[in-house]
């Protein structure tokens, strides 16, 4: 047995602290639950060893929507006039989630006790990125914090509507391919083998179309395990290939080679990427560190390594456009607009800007794609459909071609 320092968010919405006693931090977490209280932090001090376990609970499950709306509150309060701490008190109060006030809690928490803003949000990088961070760490450095949040709440928005728009321009394709994966499996599984028993009986020797498709629907009937065992395995090896550092660069290499969809990914990545330098930069955050923050956001390792290539260039004194060119891997206008951007001293409004180029770019691109996909779906299903029904139809032509 050993005595558990607690603190839990309690039934009322505020923080309750005391001790446990019992075997593991796992049966005090279940007690606390059970007495409906949310863990947040667990510590076990032994008799005599002096060392403490720390476990958090709960403080893991903040999405961003719910940081973004934090995020819109917090700004407004603050640009009110209203003291950061009393701000962030109202924040949580306002919101609605268990977990989001025990992060706010938290955190105010950890400004009264005398740390930073962006030292007490830093306590939990689950529910606050690095960007968000450094933002606010620049905005206390600077003095600005107000004018920081507006720009993150702007940031946040940007980033918030280009993934709705893409989620929402995958819903029809996703449904569409689908619908008709479901069509095909039903005329195999199903349809076919109806009139795989008059063929039979019959007693003809079948064409070698409906042969084949008659094999074809013999094979998913019965080996359909087989299907998703080889599917299994195989997006099991890519999986564990993609882990790897060298399968990971392969991938991602390809992903940006594909046609078309490697175009729209590109211009995804540049849009994120130069939106979140750009709003880095604008807050006086160095732009080497700015650059190591927006490597590790980037989701493409390809791209991860060319902006790493560019951060060496900026120590080296070369700037950004420079090396930027060098990596191969930019289009020519993102380019061009940094190059500008240099020349100008306003390289942190010429990288916004450039976010908001590709964001229209995107949205074209998907489009555009959206558009192509639902004529080739259809023509695709069209002929994977068209061809069990000729197999089928020859086998029924010659079945009644009896010779007299």
């Amino acid at each position: 047995m050993a005595t558990f320092f607690y603190k839990a968010l309690g039934k009322n919405g505020g923080i309750v602290q005391g001790t446990l006693d019992d075997v593991t931090d796992r049966a005090v977490a279940a007690r606390l639950q059970d007495m409906g209280m949310t863990p947040l932090e667990i510590a076990t001090r032994r008799s005599g060893s002096g060392r403490s376990l720390h476990l958090r609970l709960g403080l893991g499950g903040v999405n961003a929507k719910e940081v973004m709306f934090f995020t819109q509150e917090l700004s407004t309060l603050v640009n009110a006039g209203l003291p950061l701490d009393r701000s962030l008190a109202i924040c949580k109060n306002l919101s609605g989630r268990p977990r989001l006030q025990a992060v706010v809690e938290d955190v105010l928490q950890g400004i009264k006790q005398g740390k930073s803003f962006a030292e007490s949000l830093a306590a939990h990088p689950r529910a606050f990125s690095r960007l968000y961070v450094n933002m606010v760490k620049a905005g206390e450095a600077s003095g600005s914090l107000p004018l920081v949040l507006e720009r993150l709440v702007e940031f946040q928005q940007s980033a918030d509507e280009l993934k709705s728009y893409l989620v929402s321009s995958l819903i029809y394709p996703s449904l569409l391919t689908l619908v008709g994966g479901a069509s095909v499996v039903v005329l195999l599984n199903y349809v076919v083998p109806k009139f795989a028993a008059i063929f039979d009986d019959a007693g003809r020797a079948l064409p070698l179309p409906t042969q084949l498709l008659l094999g074809a629907s013999h094979f998913t009937k019965t080996y359909w395990w087989v299907f998703l065992i080889v599917v299994g395995a195989a997006l099991a090896g890519l999986g564990a290939f993609i882990k790897r550092e060298r399968g990971r660069l392969v991938w991602d290499r390809l992903k940006l080679k594909i046609v078309l969809l490697g175009d729209v990914l590109r211009k995804i990545e540049v849009a994120r990427i130069s939106r979140t330098l750009g709003t880095l930069v604008h807050n006086a955050v160095p732009l080497v560190h700015s650059l190591n923050i927006v490597r590790d956001i980037s989701g493409n390792s390809v791209i991860s390594r060319a902006i790493a290539e560019i951060a060496e260039g900026v120590k080296k004194g070369e700037g950004v456009a420079k090396p930027m060119l060098k990596t191969g891997v930019f289009p020519p206008l993102a380019v061009h607009l940094v190059e500008v951007g240099e020349e100008t001293g306003r390289l942190d409004a010429m990288l916004i800007e450039l976010s908001r180029v590709y964001d229209k770019e995107v949205r074209s691109a998907i489009k555009n794609l959206v558009a192509l996909f639902e004529p080739v779906m259809i023509l695709v299903m069209a002929l994977v459909v068209g061809v069990i029904v000729i197999s089928m139809m020859l086998a029924i032509v010659s079945i009644n071609d009896v010779p007299f």
